[in-house]
């Protein structure tokens, strides 16, 4: 049965940073969850979903360069018509920025299906069209040249790698105005939970030294500063 987060669950990812939840990733033991050189085109998206993937290959002379996509049979198009809701199109395109991986209509497409957004390692084409859309989008750089000279799409739905991080289909992908972090889908609910918990802890820490506080016994909190914090909270809720 396929693992989903709970309604709560998912809509505290959309109100935590990826830093934080690198951080909450690491104390469950995964240490290599934030992709590297991948940025967004709207910072002012939250990305939350599910991964949908896609690889891509070194493309071959004779197997690619054409300009027009068989919609039937390229696992590109294919993927693009087969996203569901809150699933997000991540693409490995092995770091390559030297051709585009996706473009303008195919981003227009995901959105209108209920895809949450796209991740790639790899080059965006009509890159200011994509940057117009409300769509959370993150990619590695902007390039005209169509996908065909550099990308052989090969097959989706499999484990890939993306800005150096292994996702596998299903793992809840968050991003925010820094990158993007992939949450193994069996961690995800515990990790939301914990980590909107810690945002808020930390929320209260950061305006305390702000307002000259030390950083000894406050960051990380020791019980003393716990239970100050717990009935500041329960204060702020009765």
């Amino acid at each position: 049965m396929e693992m989903k987060l709970t309604a709560d669950a998912f809509e505290k990812l959309g109100h935590v940073s990826t830093a934080s939840l690198t951080s909450e990733l690491l104390k469950q033991g995964f240490r290599n969850t934030f992709m590297k050189g991948v940025n967004p085109l709207r910072p002012d998206k939250r990305l939350v979903g599910y991964a949908f993937t896609l690889r891509y290959i070194p493309a071959r002379e004779d197997l690619d360069l054409q300009v027009d996509y068989d919609n039937l049979t390229n696992p590109q198009r294919v993927a693009v018509e087969k996203i569901g809701p809150e699933e997000v199109l991540v693409i490995d395109a092995r770091g390559e920025i030297g051709a585009a991986s996706l473009g303008h209509i195919l981003c227009t497409r995901l959105m209108c299906r209920g895809g949450h957004g796209v991740v790639t390692d790899g080059a965006l084409r009509d890159y200011p069209s994509i940057k117009d859309l409300d769509f959370p989008t993150y990619a590695a750089g902007a390039h005209g040249t169509t996908s065909s000279v550099l990308h052989h799409p090969v097959d989706f739905q499999k484990p890939i790698g993306c800005g150096g991080v292994m996702v596998r289909p299903g793992d809840v992908i968050v991003g925010d105005d820094e990158g993007v972090v992939v949450i193994p889908i069996q961690v995800a609910e515990k990790v939301a939970q914990k980590c909107y918990e810690r945002e808020q802890l930390e929320e209260w820490i950061q305006k305390k030294v702000a307002e000259g506080a030390g950083i000894v016994g406050l960051y990380p909190p020791n019980e003393e500063t716990l239970a100050e914090y717990r009935n500041w909270k329960k204060s702020k809720d009765e």
